[in-house]
């Protein structure tokens, strides 16, 4: 048994599988999750665990490229999409809406991790990055 590391099997198995450009998303309790999506539900109760929770343990153990924030997080809570903005040192942000998450999110998205959070609008596509271990010549 793993001692260190993301100890949830599934979670674990998704985000090997996952490939450069490859995209997953991090979601709040409410969030419309497409019907037959994969989805590892780690909700346990209101806000636990939060999004941020989530987001501190995956960017320890994985390479992420971009993130897509909808502008409803900007408008309804700003500090929550601050905190998007920066969670992921140098990844590239897009700024979208709900709707596009909505309605495109079932085909993008290889899968779902659902949390307890309630607070509104928080929401956030992860694309994932190439790592910092490639050699390059130039």
């Amino acid at each position: 048994m793993t001692k260190t590391s993301i100890i949830n099997r599934d979670l674990a198995k998704l985000l090997a599988a996952q490939g450069h450009k490859d995209k997953f998303m991090v979601c709040d309790a409410g969030f419309a999750i497409p019907k037959d999506a994969i989805c590892i539900d780690l909700s346990l109760k209101k806000d636990v665990p939060t999004v941020p929770e989530v987001l501190e343990e995956i960017k320890n153990h994985f390479s992420v490229e971009a993130v897509a924030i909808a502008k409803e997080t900007q408008e309804i809570n700003p500090s929550r999409f601050e905190y998007f903005k920066s969670v992921f040192d140098d990844a590239e942000v897009e700024i979208t809406n709900i709707a596009y998450f909505r309605k495109h999110s079932k085909d993008e998205m290889k899968f779902f991790i659902r949390t307890g959070d309630f607070t509104a609008f928080s929401n956030i596509a992860i694309t994932s990055g190439s790592g910092d271990g490639w050699h390059c010549e130039n």
